[in-house]
Parts: C-alpha cells; structure tokens; sequence
C-alpha cells in the first residue's frame, strides 16, 4: 500500500529541489522530517510540507500505520518557466526565466 503526495507549480527552481529530495530518499518517515526539519533553506520547507501531507494521506485515507513508512520515492520535476523580459545592453532585451517546480512524494509501508 502507498500514499502520495504532489506540490505543484512551486515557485522554486528544481535544481535548488533536487539535493534536499536525495537527503530523505529511502529514509524512515521520522527521520526524513528530522532531516529536513533541520536542513536550511526554503526548499526543505517545501519538501517537508509534501512529506507531511503524504504522512496525513496515508494515515487517514489509507489507514496504514505511521511507524512502519519510509520514503519509497521523492522527485522535483521541472513545471512551467515563465519568460520575462529586462533591458539589455546596446537596446537588446534579455530573458529571465522564471522556473517552477513539480514536488512529489510516495510513501510506502515496511514489509
């Protein structure tokens, strides 16, 4: 049995997601939210909120029992870019992307 969770559209590119999600991959469910309880940076802040919707998904939908979770899959995937314009030198205009993310979690139950 598992339980899933998705942030979409977070205002965060997926690169400044990807190492904090390689922290808690394959860790018990209590020891993830330790983790990034005490990881800094507003990208755990996210991950940990995912983390802790996919905990409630699975308790009260699921009834699956909270100690025996672990963190089967975390991913941050690449959402829309927004494409913004500045002035550039010599008239030209240059781009700013302004990226977003797609973060997801599944947790699964101990065998």
């Amino acid at each position: 049995m598992e339980a899933k969770a998705i942030a979409k559209y977070v205002k965060m590119s997926p690169i400044k997601l990807i190492p904090v999600t390689n922290l808690v991959r394959g860790k018990d469910l209590a020891e993830a939210l330790t983790i990034l309880k005490f990881t800094p940076g507003k990208g755990a802040e996210i991950v940990e909120k995912v983390v802790q919707s996919a905990a409630a998904n699975a308790e009260n939908n699921h009834d699956l029992d909270p100690d025996n979770l672990y963190v089967a899959e975390v991913y941050a995937h690449q959402g829309p870019t927004l494409k913004r314009w500045r002035a550039g030198s010599q008239g030209r205009a240059s781009i700013i992307l302004k990226r977003n993310s797609h973060v997801g979690v599944v947790l699964k139950e101990k065998e």
